[in-house]
């Protein structure tokens, strides 16, 4: 995976690129589409996982097959981080 962090527009301070990187790259990290949109161009999706160390981390993102940029990230919530586990323990 390939990811763009040049002019990143959020706050990197509590979570660096790397654990945004590693919980894309989590064997079960969800990536989920949102509702559609008009424009398909433009889609966001959506990525919860874990990085090595643990850290749950939420983010929106944008790709085009190549690349990703991550548009927004912050830990998850308690209510992502249930979601997350129980689709976890689906898959288990």
């Amino acid at each position: 995976m390939e990811f763009d962090w040049l002019d990143v527009s959020f706050d990197l301070t509590h979570l660096s690129p790397k654990d945004i990187e590693e919980s894309f790259e989590d064997p079960f990290s969800l990536k989920l589409l949102p509702d559609q949109h008009a424009d398909e161009t433009s889609a966001r999706y959506y990525n919860l996982g874990k990085s090595l160390n643990g850290r749950a981390v939420f983010s929106v993102f944008w790709t085009d097959g190549k690349r990703y940029r991550v548009i927004f990230s912050r830990q998850m919530s308690q209510v992502e981080d249930d979601y997350y586990e129980r689709k976890k323990a689906e898959d288990l």
